[in-house]
């Protein structure tokens, strides 16, 4: 079903899938079976028909915004501007996690990982700090790295979210684009895509060199831009493809090539390990940025979603499954995913890859 020659595959426009092709030919240690991305694609299938899993499941999250306005528009672009790096560090006697995580306490409930970094901003806007305003967090004068910490602060003691230092860069780096080049806000990046999506990829990653999730791989430069098109895909989904969220050619976008999404990808049999890589992960081995088996999990992953996404897509048209799932896109299937592995966690055999990155 599934042609192998680049020439008569549709790669589309978006690069990031042309470099997710190259990566999955040139693969040695992660591979994607074709008879797993059809049970694969048939489990998930059926789970998103129970659910009727569609953009309105983005709002049903406790913690984002349920209003869509140019706020909202500020409050997404932090978010995904500091959408990284959330794993507990090792310890490193024993090499494996210490639990300590970064949480967030809030409004009674307790939160770790992405969903810390979403209450720790609706902490801080409820404590009347205007952390979502580009002009505001620009610049040190005004909000000084002491208040971001105090910002970011954890329930726990003695733990803190990871990477701050590189995080406060982001905010800096961010925040001084935004004023200076684009009014102060990332609305105008938006308004000068012209409803497109790609248009609008481009102008992060040419701006924000924080985003340029970009590496050589086999003497090729290939890109993933995970943070980047998270960013168009929650504007896109949380505004359900209308008013700023709308983009004539959404269905570019795709998987968003993290640590959670491949280990669900292998739990569901999308995705398959080398028996060397197994015991990588096994041993919680940290994988550098930009090294073989890194970019291997990651390219592998963002083309098995793709595959998985166009054989759902033939089911649904069999049995106009449209009825169930509105729209099946890579985006869909990667915020699916990524909620199936929160919910099944204690049950994913395989342990995720370990990168510090800024990336993802």
């Amino acid at each position: 079903m599934y042609q192998t020659d680049s020439s008569s595959l549709n790669l589309g426009l978006n690069p990031v899938l042309k470099s997710a092709y190259f990566i999955s030919k040139n693969s040695q240690d992660v591979q994607i079976p074709l008879d797993g991305i059809y049970q694969a694609s048939s489990k998930i299938y059926s789970l998103m028909k129970i659910k009727k899993y569609s953009t309105s499941n983005w709002k049903k999250h406790d913690l984002h915004p349920k209003t869509t306005d140019e706020k909202t528009i500020d409050w997404i672009f932090l978010v995904d501007l500091l959408n990284f790096s959330f794993w507990s560090d090792l310890d490193k006697a024993t090499n494996t996690s210490n639990n300590q995580k970064f949480s967030i306490t809030f409004k009674n409930q307790h939160y770790t990982g992405y969903w810390a970094l979403c209450a720790a901003i609706n902490r801080s806007i409820e404590e009347g700090t205007p952390i979502t305003t580009p002009s505001f967090y620009a610049s040190e004068n005004v909000l000084s790295d002491q208040a971001i910490h105090h910002i970011f602060r954890s329930s726990l003691p003695n733990t803190q979210i990871p990477l701050l230092k590189e995080r406060i860069e982001c905010i800096r780096e961010a925040g001084k684009v935004l004023t200076t080049k684009f009014d102060g806000s990332f609305i105008n990046c938006i308004k000068a895509s012209n409803k497109s999506c790609l248009n609008l990829l481009k102008i992060i990653i040419d701006n924000f060199p924080c985003f340029r999730d970009e590496i050589m791989f086999l003497g090729e430069r290939v890109c993933f831009y995970k943070r980047a098109q998270i960013l168009i895909a929650d504007i896109w989904a949380c505004f359900e493809g209308k008013g700023y969220g709308e983009f004539k050619d959404i269905d570019e976008i795709t998987m968003f090539a993290d640590y959670r999404v491949p280990q669900a990808l292998h739990h569901l049999g999308a995705i398959k390990y080398s028996d060397n890589l197994m015991k990588t992960l096994e041993r919680c081995e940290l994988l550098e940025y930009g090294s073989r088996l890194e970019i291997e999990i990651r390219g592998c992953s963002i083309w098995a979603v793709e595959l998985l996404k166009r054989e759902i897509m033939r089911m649904a048209e069999q049995e106009n499954g449209q009825d169930f799932i509105p729209v099946v896109n890579a985006i869909i299937l990667d915020f699916f995913i990524w909620d199936f592995a929160k919910e099944h966690i204690n049950e994913l055999e395989v342990e995720f890859h370990r990168t510090r990155s800024v990336y993802y």
